[in-house]
């Protein structure tokens, strides 16, 4: 830890879109400028999980997602505190002094406009100025950002990519809305098709609704396009055979063995919805139909 101090920012930052970019890169400047420690105090799982189980909360990207495009903004270091019941109670004042000014050593905390904390989650800036100005702890506060009408936050994204506005949660979130996953052992239905797919297993839930898409998907430091379809495979099994829609992609040119790996699955654009097809030589006709949309379309 920097003996000097350091400036801290908090929060969930589900998502990391562009407001809380707008935070995170204020904190990264202010400790360039003082020569101090960056660090990012966040919590897993989303606290809402844990408050109010019954509102299930879907989270918009995995923890590791989240901290590597937190550090990609030039953030020092990330903590992640295990948010459960206990965390839950612990005091404003606990929480500033012990976690935040003691521990890691805050000169100055920058927080974005709708920030709450401690008991109850009661706590918001006024009560963190009053706290961390009795320590001679600056706070500073960030307005929110505005984009196409909206103010941004995780909560309106996430209603984008449930309802499979991928474009617009793009624009909310600074960059294309992605998949994080484990390739898994799959059907091979697709492989008899002709077009093998990896099948995915996401690390997040947020998942837009069931139709193929056009991606771009990272693998290896490399990347690749290609067509991905979330769905029941109506054409293949009765209604109700899938309770969970599979993640199915299809990357293009692509001939490596990558059970086990980790994708990064990128939205370009949604083609079409999922359907079924009375026969098997239909469906094929489709796919080389989607296909060419997405090579155009990531063209």
């Amino acid at each position: 830890m920097n003996k000097k101090g350091s400036i801290v920012t908090i929060g969930v930052f589900d998502g990391v879109h562009i407001g809380h970019q707008a935070v995170i890169k204020k904190a990264v400047k202010k400790a360039r400028l003082y020569g101090l420690k960056s660090i990012v105090v966040t919590f897993d799982p989303h606290p809402l999980k844990v408050l109010d189980p019954r509102h299930f909360i879907p989270s918009l990207i995995s923890l590791d997602h989240r901290i590597g495009l937190i550090k990609k903004s030039g953030i020092d270091e990330v903590f992640v505190m295990k948010f459960s019941k206990k965390t839950a109670n612990i005091s404003p004042e606990v929480f500033i002094e012990d976690v935040i000014i003691n521990k890691m050593r805050a000169r100055e905390i920058v927080v974005g406009e709708d920030f709450y904390f401690g008991r109850g989650a009661r706590a918001g800036v006024k009560k963190l100025r009053e706290i961390a100005e009795k320590r001679s702890v600056k706070v500073e506060i960030v307005k929110p950002v505005r984009k196409n009408s909206y103010i941004v936050s995780s909560t309106i994204i996430r209603r984008l990519v449930l309802e499979g506005r991928v474009r617009e949660a793009e624009h909310l979130l600074g960059r294309p809305y992605s998949i994080l996953g484990t390739v898994v052992s799959g059907t091979k239905l697709a492989r008899k098709l002709g077009y093998p797919t990896a099948n995915v297993n996401p690390h997040h839930e947020a998942i837009p609704p069931s139709g193929v898409y056009a991606v771009k998907v990272r693998s290896g430091g490399k990347t690749y396009g290609g067509i991905m379809n979330i769905g029941v495979r109506p054409t293949f099994y009765d209604h109700g055979h899938d309770k969970e829609p599979t993640i199915e992609v299809h990357i293009f040119n692509f001939h490596k063995k990558i059970y086990g790996k980790d994708l990064e699955i990128r939205f370009v654009r949604k083609i079409r919805d999922e359907r079924r097809f009375k026969a098997r030589d239909r469906l094929i006709e489709q796919i080389k139909k989607d296909e060419r949309s997405a090579k155009a379309l990531l063209r």
